[in-house]
């Protein structure tokens, strides 16, 4: 069992309490790494060095930056196996999923190199007399990033990257259960060349680390992927500071399915966007909202697609359901089919678990008054649901008060684009899934779904801040 420091100002160095944490393999319930928790103490000191890495970095040539960055990509890619292999046994990734993210994550940083160079402003006609009148961005300062369990390299990065292209410092708070992947990113930018304190790691559990974090007037930017309950708390706490917040959470996303639509396909496009990850992502299309005339052929095919679903040891490259993250979520998840079937859902396949490992499910009959259809799983379930036409589709897809991702399968552009421009959502998908996701894309949603985007130049309008600037030539005339 390996042992790690929290990682600040360029080095390990061990929690100020001696306090540590297991870090468990959910597939198995085994230990997987002893790692240290932050404090207070500790918080304080990645504060100080990520505010002196910061007065360094943002001084830098964007280039220097863009080659810290590109060299990073590199070294991750270099080390795919390595990353691959932690985020199954730490994440309880599958093959596919633990291969995604590994070999797509080097291609986001490179993405986020070629943004240090294109940090823009604007000119600005002035109705003065002789005045020159533009804006430029500058880098916020100290950026405090909370990332996630389920892609916990690929988000933590998209936190980091824009941040640390546009020049600032960041601070990073790894989910309490991957605590080592985030520290490994810390690895590849030290090797990389990323100078001491500009990127800081401290792992701890509990919510106490995020306030005292989020409470010092240092951090300029709290940027967080989570459920909206705690999304609602950060914002809460960082309006005490009015300290920026980019808040990336919750989703019960509906994916529509009109009686057009190609079935095999449309079965196929409902299966990736529910059980990819066992449906923890928060992008996941679980309100499979079907059109009457194609709704029972549907359910009867989807049921049947995933029944054959494979579940298991996430070492098994033909295994495509592997463990949820947590012991208690099977429970949960089993009490909120318990109920809707009581409402009158009808039970189509899976619905039971052993310890981490909960078969994949599909759910009939759902209606907008069960509370499934609002209740984020957060697991492998889908909930069908019938409408009588596009117009109602569009309608209970946006009874929701989440506002994420969203998706249409049907060969009608006329409903497609009525749809699209029609549903609640920050992302829609036409032909083509919910769970969706590029590097210089407006990532992000709408109502308790979030603040901000993530991606390409609308992640760098965050992570920067505006400044009007005016240059008077020759002397202005005042009126007294």
């Amino acid at each position: 069992m390996s042992e790690y420091q929290l990682f600040i100002n360029g080095g390990y160095t061990p929690a100020a309490s001696g306090k540590t944490a297991n870090s468990l393999n959910p597939a198995t319930g085994e230990v997987f790494a002893k790692v240290h928790q932050a404090g207070v103490v500790d918080a304080q000191k990645a504060l100080d060095a990520a505010q002196a890495g910061f007065n360094v970095w943002s001084k830098m040539p964007a280039a220097a930056r863009e080659a810290v960055l590109m060299k990073a990509a590199d070294v991750m890619a270099s080390k795919q196996k390595e990353m691959m292999d932690l985020l199954i046994d730490e994440a309880g990734s599958t093959m596919l999923k633990a291969g995604y993210e590994a070999s797509h994550t080097p291609d986001f940083i490179r993405a986020m190199a070629g943004e240090a160079r294109r940090v823009i402003g604007e000119t600005f006609e002035s109705n003065l007399p002789g005045v020159f009148s533009y804006s430029i961005r500058q880098p916020l300062g100290v950026v405090l990033a909370i990332s996630p369990f389920n892609f916990p390299l690929l988000l933590a990065m998209r936190k980091i990257g824009w941040a640390l292209a546009a020049g600032n410092a960041v601070i990073l708070k790894p989910s309490e259960v991957t605590p080592v992947i985030g520290l490994k990113i810390a690895e590849i930018f030290h090797e990389a060349g990323l100078p001491p304190g500009v990127l800081n790691v401290i792992p701890s559990t509990g919510g106490d680390l995020g306030d005292t974090l989020i409470a010092d007037k240092r951090v300029k930017l709290v940027t967080f992927t989570g459920s909206s309950r705690v999304g609602a708390i950060i914002a809460a706490e960082a309006a005490k500071n009015f300290t920026k917040c980019a808040l990336e959470l919750g989703g019960k996303n509906p994916l529509i399915i009109l009686d057009d639509a190609d079935l095999d396909y449309a079965v196929n496009t409902a299966a990736f966007s529910n059980f990819f990850h066992q449906g923890q992502i928060c992008m996941t299309g679980s309100r499979v909202i079907v059109e009457q005339g194609i709704y029972d052929r549907f359910c009867e095919k989807f049921a049947e697609k995933v029944s054959g679903l494979k579940v298991g040891n996430p070492r098994d490259p033909e295994v495509l359901i592997g463990p949820l993250i947590r012991p208690t979520q099977p429970q949960f998840i089993r009490d909120q089919l318990d109920q809707a079937v009581a409402e009158g859902a009808k039970l189509m396949t899976g619905g039971t678990f052993v310890d981490s490992f909960f078969q994949p499910t599909v759910l009939a009959d759902v209606t907008p008054a069960m509370s499934i259809f609002k209740t984020e799983c957060f697991g492998p379930v889908a909930s069908v649901i019938k409408v009588k036409d596009a117009e109602e589709a569009l309608a209970v897809a946006n009874d929701s008060d989440y506002g994420l991702s969203s998706a249409v399968i049907t060969n009608d552009l006329q409903k497609a684009m009525a749809i699209s421009r029609g549903i609640e959502s920050g992302m829609c998908h036409i032909n083509g899934p919910t769970v969706r996701d590029e590097a210089v894309v407006p990532f992000g949603g709408i109502k308790n779904s979030g603040l901000g985007r993530e991606g390409g130049r609308y992640a760098m309008e965050e992570v920067t801040e505006v400044k009007w600037v005016t240059i008077q030539q020759g002397q202005q005339q005042y009126p007294f």
